[in-house]
């Protein structure tokens, strides 16, 4: 079964706007964290919530965080969302219009750098405003997450 990479890829074909944040951004980041999701920051206009859910109505996406677990569907169009949490066939998708410590998307997307993903590329959160995200996240797993990145951007600095 493809993976969080192939979502992610599913996401850059359809044309979806995002910025990868989170775990896996760290991860690419050289993070040692395991993570079984994809944050992703979006603007949550219509045309982007069409995209999103052309990429990935075939792998049949429900809203995780509900107890009913509802599709995402065409009724997704009209809804106004500041965040969309999907369970999809090939893993976890987390939408956030906003990302704490940064701000809106466009703040986010001001903040990230393209990185090239297999053929493709997608924008990702650049290592420093990734630990100003997970500081003001503060849960311990942001906490870990913080000590490692400020370590890689040490080393990375001292090289």
């Amino acid at each position: 079964m493809p993976g969080l990479e192939s979502l992610l890829t599913r996401l850059i074909d359809a044309d979806v706007r995002f910025v990868v944040v989170g775990g896996y951004a760290a991860v690419a980041h050289g993070s040692t964290i395991l993570t079984r999701d994809i944050d992703i920051c979006v603007p949550f206009d219509a045309a982007n919530v069409e995209a999103l859910l052309a990429a990935t109505e075939d792998l049949h996406p429900v809203h995780r965080m509900s107890p009913a677990r509802p599709p995402f569907d065409r009724s997704a169009l009209t809804t106004n969302w500041k965040n969309l949490n999907l369970h999809t066939d090939w893993g976890q998708l987390d939408c956030l219009g906003e990302i704490e410590g940064i701000g809106s998307y466009e703040e986010v997307e001001a903040r990230s750098d393209e990185v090239s993903l297999g053929d493709a590329s997608c924008r990702i959160l650049t290592i420093d405003a990734l630990i100003l995200a997970k500081e003001a996240m503060g849960r311990p797993k942001d906490r870990e997450a913080v000590i490692q990145l400020k370590a890689i951007r040490e080393q990375a600095e001292e090289e």
